[in-house]
């Protein structure tokens, strides 16, 4: 008689998850520009992109989002970034935060090149790569033809509310907002 508990009766391979039909629910959506080395597609359609006021921690690694009625009495604390909704090979959703142009109209070319590979991206699959040498971010084509991805069925709404969901800052008294301000 065999052991029921015997892992050579138990043990999966990887092709059982994948016929399993399982769903996989989105918990956790970071939010950050693309690694170097991954290809990613950006959603086409506009309804999966909005320009949105954000705060980076740069030390803590953590990027805030700011409702536009707390922004106003935050001037030079926040700043403009479209931010899109990408894919990488791997299935990995993320938001990414593009800089829009300063207040000034100045453009940095960081931001009009991570923009450019935004929009290449919603045809292509790209890598975006940063070049300290030339000020900007080069733009990297798949030489290979793969496969459009598959999206999540999540609104861009939906999205938000999973990468923001404890990084909304919506009044003055938000942790962060006292921390900028040294109280």
């Amino acid at each position: 008689m065999t052991d029921p508990y015997d892992l050579s009766n138990l043990r999966l391979d990887q092709s059982f998850v994948e016929s399993a039909g399982v769903k996989k629910l989105l918990t956790s959506i970071p939010v950050r520009k693309p690694n170097s080395q991954d290809f990613i597609r950006v959603h086409p359609d506009p309804q999966y992109r909005a320009p949105l006021g954000i705060i980076e921690l740069r030390d803590d690694r953590e990027t805030y989002l700011v409702v536009p009625s707390v922004a106003r009495d935050l001037p030079g604390e926040f700043v403009m970034a479209n931010v899109y909704t990408a894919i990488n090979r791997q299935g990995v959703v993320q938001l990414w935060p593009v800089r829009l142009p300063a207040v000034d109209g100045r453009v940095l070319e960081w931001h009009r090149s991570a923009a450019e590979a935004a929009e290449l991206a919603m045809q292509k699959w790209v890598r975006v790569k940063a070049n300290m040498s030339l000020g900007a971010y080069e733009i990297f084509e798949a030489t290979s033809t793969i496969p459009d991805p598959e999206w999540p069925e999540q609104s861009f709404q939906d999205l938000l509310r999973i990468a923001f969901r404890d990084r909304l800052i919506d009044s003055l008294g938000h942790p962060v907002i006292k921390r900028l301000r040294g109280s």
